[in-house]
Protein backbone atom coordinates (compact mmCIF):
# COMPACT_ATOMS: atom_id res chain seq x y z
CA UNK A 1 0.00 0.00 0.00
CA UNK A 2 2.95 2.35 0.58
CA UNK A 3 4.83 1.50 -2.63
CA UNK A 4 4.77 3.79 -5.66
CA UNK A 5 6.45 4.52 -8.99
CA UNK A 6 7.28 7.76 -10.76
CA UNK A 7 8.16 6.76 -14.31
CA UNK A 8 11.92 6.37 -13.84
CA UNK A 9 13.66 3.20 -15.03
CA UNK A 10 14.90 0.66 -12.49
CA UNK A 11 18.58 1.66 -12.96
CA UNK A 12 17.65 5.33 -12.48
CA UNK A 13 15.73 4.53 -9.31
CA UNK A 14 18.60 2.42 -7.97
CA UNK A 15 21.18 5.12 -8.67
CA UNK A 16 19.06 7.78 -6.96
CA UNK A 17 18.46 5.50 -3.98
CA UNK A 18 22.21 5.00 -3.48
CA UNK A 19 22.76 8.77 -3.45
CA UNK A 20 19.97 9.20 -0.89
CA UNK A 21 21.34 6.35 1.23
CA UNK A 22 24.85 7.83 1.36
CA UNK A 23 23.42 11.25 2.23
CA UNK A 24 21.35 9.65 5.01
CA UNK A 25 24.47 8.07 6.50
CA UNK A 26 26.28 11.42 6.40
CA UNK A 27 23.28 13.17 7.99
CA UNK A 28 23.14 10.68 10.87
CA UNK A 29 26.88 10.83 11.46
CA UNK A 30 26.80 14.63 11.44
CA UNK A 31 24.43 14.41 14.42
CA UNK A 32 26.86 12.13 16.26
CA UNK A 33 25.01 8.88 15.60
CA UNK A 34 27.31 5.87 15.15
CA UNK A 35 26.41 4.12 11.90
CA UNK A 36 27.44 0.72 10.56
CA UNK A 37 26.97 0.40 6.81
CA UNK A 38 26.73 -2.97 5.05
CA UNK A 39 26.69 -3.00 1.28
CA UNK A 40 24.52 -5.35 -0.72
CA UNK A 41 26.53 -8.37 -1.91
CA UNK A 42 27.21 -8.45 -5.66
CA UNK A 43 25.30 -11.72 -6.17
CA UNK A 44 22.34 -10.79 -3.93
CA UNK A 45 18.89 -10.55 -5.52
CA UNK A 46 17.42 -8.56 -2.62
CA UNK A 47 15.64 -5.42 -3.82
CA UNK A 48 14.45 -4.49 -0.28
CA UNK A 49 17.69 -5.02 1.65
CA UNK A 50 17.81 -1.26 2.29
CA UNK A 51 15.32 -2.12 5.08
CA UNK A 52 17.33 -4.42 7.41
CA UNK A 53 15.20 -3.91 10.53
CA UNK A 54 12.86 -6.70 9.43
CA UNK A 55 15.24 -9.66 9.51
CA UNK A 56 17.17 -9.07 12.75
CA UNK A 57 17.07 -7.12 15.99
CA UNK A 58 19.49 -6.63 18.88
CA UNK A 59 18.67 -6.39 22.57
CA UNK A 60 20.31 -5.30 25.81
CA UNK A 61 22.22 -8.07 27.55
CA UNK A 62 23.80 -9.29 24.31
CA UNK A 63 20.80 -10.92 22.66
CA UNK A 64 20.06 -11.05 18.91
CA UNK A 65 16.93 -12.30 17.14
CA UNK A 66 16.76 -13.53 13.53
CA UNK A 67 13.30 -13.45 11.97
CA UNK A 68 11.28 -15.42 9.39
CA UNK A 69 10.21 -13.28 6.43
CA UNK A 70 7.03 -13.48 4.36
CA UNK A 71 8.37 -12.84 0.82
CA UNK A 72 10.98 -15.11 -0.77
CA UNK A 73 13.02 -12.12 -1.96
CA UNK A 74 13.22 -10.85 1.63
CA UNK A 75 14.18 -14.26 3.04
CA UNK A 76 17.41 -13.92 1.06
CA UNK A 77 18.36 -10.79 3.02
CA UNK A 78 19.59 -12.65 6.12
CA UNK A 79 23.38 -12.45 6.30
CA UNK A 80 25.44 -14.09 8.99
CA UNK A 81 28.45 -11.98 8.02
CA UNK A 82 26.56 -8.95 9.39
CA UNK A 83 25.88 -10.74 12.69
CA UNK A 84 29.54 -11.78 12.88
CA UNK A 85 30.63 -8.20 12.19
CA UNK A 86 28.45 -6.96 15.04
CA UNK A 87 29.85 -9.70 17.27
CA UNK A 88 33.38 -8.44 16.60
CA UNK A 89 32.50 -4.97 17.95
CA UNK A 90 29.77 -5.72 20.50
CA UNK A 91 29.10 -8.30 23.18
CA UNK A 92 26.75 -10.91 21.74
CA UNK A 93 25.73 -13.61 24.23
CA UNK A 94 23.24 -15.54 22.12
CA UNK A 95 21.41 -15.53 18.81
CA UNK A 96 17.86 -16.90 18.67
CA UNK A 97 16.95 -17.85 15.11
CA UNK A 98 13.26 -18.13 14.25
CA UNK A 99 13.82 -18.25 10.48
CA UNK A 100 13.27 -22.01 10.24
CA UNK A 101 9.57 -21.34 10.74
CA UNK A 102 9.41 -20.01 7.18
CA UNK A 103 9.11 -23.64 6.10
CA UNK A 104 5.69 -23.66 7.81
CA UNK A 105 4.65 -20.48 5.98
CA UNK A 106 5.01 -18.34 9.12
CA UNK A 107 6.57 -14.89 9.43
CA UNK A 108 7.38 -12.33 12.09
CA UNK A 109 9.15 -9.44 10.41
CA UNK A 110 11.18 -8.04 13.27
CA UNK A 111 10.86 -4.43 14.33
CA UNK A 112 8.68 -3.78 11.31
CA UNK A 113 6.01 -6.17 12.55
CA UNK A 114 6.61 -5.20 16.20
CA UNK A 115 7.17 -1.78 17.72
CA UNK A 116 9.05 -2.54 20.92
CA UNK A 117 8.76 -0.51 24.10
CA UNK A 118 12.10 -1.37 25.70
CA UNK A 119 11.15 0.39 28.95
CA UNK A 120 7.70 -1.05 29.69
CA UNK A 121 8.58 -4.29 27.80
CA UNK A 122 5.58 -4.23 25.47
CA UNK A 123 5.60 -5.48 21.87
CA UNK A 124 2.91 -3.51 20.01
CA UNK A 125 1.90 -5.56 16.97
CA UNK A 126 -0.59 -4.98 14.17
CA UNK A 127 -2.01 -8.36 13.18
CA UNK A 128 -1.07 -9.44 9.65
CA UNK A 129 0.47 -12.28 7.68
CA UNK A 130 3.84 -10.75 8.61
CA UNK A 131 3.21 -11.10 12.35
CA UNK A 132 2.30 -14.69 13.21
CA UNK A 133 0.81 -14.86 16.75
CA UNK A 134 2.62 -18.10 17.67
CA UNK A 135 6.05 -16.67 16.83
CA UNK A 136 5.10 -13.40 18.53
CA UNK A 137 4.35 -15.28 21.76
CA UNK A 138 7.60 -17.23 21.44
CA UNK A 139 9.63 -14.06 20.85
CA UNK A 140 7.99 -12.30 23.80
CA UNK A 141 8.72 -15.27 26.09
CA UNK A 142 12.36 -15.42 24.96
CA UNK A 143 13.00 -11.67 25.14
CA UNK A 144 10.77 -10.73 28.09
CA UNK A 145 8.14 -8.63 26.32
CA UNK A 146 4.38 -8.58 26.72
CA UNK A 147 2.59 -8.97 23.37
CA UNK A 148 -0.07 -6.38 22.63
CA UNK A 149 -1.64 -7.28 19.29
CA UNK A 150 -4.44 -5.39 17.60
CA UNK A 151 -6.18 -5.16 14.25
CA UNK A 152 -5.26 -2.05 12.29
CA UNK A 153 -6.48 -0.90 8.89
CA UNK A 154 -5.78 2.08 6.66
CA UNK A 155 -8.41 4.42 5.29
CA UNK A 156 -9.20 2.06 2.39
CA UNK A 157 -9.76 -0.87 4.76
CA UNK A 158 -6.50 -2.68 4.00
CA UNK A 159 -4.70 -4.32 6.93
CA UNK A 160 -1.56 -2.54 8.13
CA UNK A 161 1.27 -4.90 7.17
CA UNK A 162 3.98 -3.41 9.41
CA UNK A 163 3.29 -1.79 12.76
CA UNK A 164 6.22 0.59 12.37
CA UNK A 165 4.49 2.52 9.59
CA UNK A 166 1.78 3.61 12.05
CA UNK A 167 3.64 3.82 15.36
CA UNK A 168 6.87 5.04 16.97
CA UNK A 169 7.73 4.64 20.66
CA UNK A 170 10.44 6.98 21.95
CA UNK A 171 11.69 7.85 25.44
CA UNK A 172 9.33 10.72 26.18
CA UNK A 173 6.60 10.34 23.58
CA UNK A 174 4.85 7.96 21.20
CA UNK A 175 3.57 8.70 17.70
CA UNK A 176 0.60 6.55 16.73
CA UNK A 177 -2.36 6.65 14.36
CA UNK A 178 -5.05 5.68 16.84
CA UNK A 179 -7.75 5.85 14.14
CA UNK A 180 -6.18 2.79 12.48
CA UNK A 181 -6.85 0.60 15.54
CA UNK A 182 -10.33 -0.76 14.89
CA UNK A 183 -11.38 -1.94 18.35
CA UNK A 184 -12.12 1.02 20.62
CA UNK A 185 -11.27 -0.89 23.81
CA UNK A 186 -7.95 -2.03 22.40
CA UNK A 187 -7.26 1.51 21.20
CA UNK A 188 -7.85 2.83 24.71
CA UNK A 189 -5.62 0.10 26.16
CA UNK A 190 -2.76 1.08 23.84
CA UNK A 191 -3.07 4.71 24.94
CA UNK A 192 -3.24 3.69 28.61
CA UNK A 193 -0.14 1.51 28.42
CA UNK A 194 1.85 4.23 26.69
CA UNK A 195 0.76 6.87 29.18
CA UNK A 196 1.49 4.59 32.14
CA UNK A 197 5.12 4.48 31.04
CA UNK A 198 5.25 8.28 30.99
CA UNK A 199 4.90 8.83 27.23
CA UNK A 200 3.15 11.82 25.70
CA UNK A 201 0.87 10.12 23.14
CA UNK A 202 0.85 12.16 19.92
CA UNK A 203 -1.98 11.10 17.61
CA UNK A 204 -1.20 10.99 13.88
CA UNK A 205 -3.74 11.23 11.07
CA UNK A 206 -4.18 8.83 8.15
CA UNK A 207 -2.64 11.50 5.89
CA UNK A 208 0.42 11.81 8.14
CA UNK A 209 0.87 8.03 8.10
CA UNK A 210 0.78 8.16 4.29
CA UNK A 211 3.62 10.68 4.61
CA UNK A 212 5.59 8.19 6.77
CA UNK A 213 5.30 10.29 9.94
CA UNK A 214 4.86 7.08 11.96
CA UNK A 215 8.06 5.54 10.58
CA UNK A 216 10.65 7.23 12.79
CA UNK A 217 13.33 6.07 15.23
CA UNK A 218 14.82 7.74 18.29
CA UNK A 219 18.62 7.54 18.36
CA UNK A 220 21.40 8.69 20.62
CA UNK A 221 23.26 11.64 19.10
CA UNK A 222 26.22 13.75 20.14
CA UNK A 223 24.09 16.31 21.95
CA UNK A 224 21.29 14.06 23.20
CA UNK A 225 18.37 12.18 21.71
CA UNK A 226 17.36 12.72 18.08
CA UNK A 227 14.31 11.53 16.17
CA UNK A 228 15.37 10.32 12.74
CA UNK A 229 12.54 10.66 10.22
CA UNK A 230 12.18 11.57 6.57
CA UNK A 231 11.94 15.14 5.34
CA UNK A 232 8.49 14.26 3.99
CA UNK A 233 7.45 12.95 7.42
CA UNK A 234 8.63 16.08 9.20
CA UNK A 235 6.78 18.26 6.70
CA UNK A 236 3.54 16.39 7.46
CA UNK A 237 3.74 17.12 11.21
CA UNK A 238 1.95 20.11 12.69
CA UNK A 239 3.80 22.82 14.58
CA UNK A 240 2.22 21.61 17.83
CA UNK A 241 3.27 18.00 17.22
CA UNK A 242 6.85 19.03 16.48
CA UNK A 243 6.92 21.14 19.64
CA UNK A 244 5.81 18.16 21.74
CA UNK A 245 8.44 15.91 20.17
CA UNK A 246 11.16 18.50 20.77
CA UNK A 247 10.45 18.44 24.51
CA UNK A 248 12.68 15.36 24.63
CA UNK A 249 14.32 14.82 21.22
CA UNK A 250 15.64 16.94 18.37
CA UNK A 251 14.13 16.34 14.94
CA UNK A 252 16.59 14.94 12.40
CA UNK A 253 14.92 15.01 8.96
CA UNK A 254 16.49 13.02 6.12
CA UNK A 255 15.46 13.39 2.46
CA UNK A 256 14.82 9.95 0.93
CA UNK A 257 11.97 10.41 -1.60
CA UNK A 258 13.22 7.64 -3.91
CA UNK A 259 13.76 5.08 -1.13
CA UNK A 260 10.27 5.81 0.22
CA UNK A 261 8.85 4.64 -3.12
CA UNK A 262 9.82 1.11 -2.00
CA UNK A 263 7.25 1.28 0.81
CA UNK A 264 9.39 2.14 3.82
CA UNK A 265 11.06 5.19 5.32
CA UNK A 266 13.88 6.13 7.67
CA UNK A 267 12.96 3.81 10.52
CA UNK A 268 12.89 0.80 8.18
CA UNK A 269 16.44 1.64 7.04
CA UNK A 270 17.80 1.37 10.59
CA UNK A 271 18.35 -1.73 12.69
CA UNK A 272 19.03 -0.34 16.16
CA UNK A 273 22.04 -1.54 18.16
CA UNK A 274 21.19 -2.23 21.82
CA UNK A 275 24.39 -4.18 22.51
CA UNK A 276 27.33 -3.21 24.72
CA UNK A 277 30.67 -2.42 23.09
CA UNK A 278 33.44 -4.93 23.60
Amino acid sequence: AFQSTDGRTAPEVAAAAVVEFDAAVARLESAGVKVHVFNQLADQDTPDCVFPNNWFSTHAGGHVAIYPMFAASRQRERRWDIIEALNSSYRVQDVIDYSGLEADGLALEGTGAMVLDHVARVAYTAQSNRADPVILERFCTNFNFEPMAFQAKDKSGSAVYHTNVMMTVATGFALVCLDMIEDSERRAEVVRRLQESGRDVIALSHEQIAGFAGNALELKGRDGLVLALSARAKQSLTREQKSRIEQSASLLPIAIPTIEMAGGSVRCMLAGIHLSLR
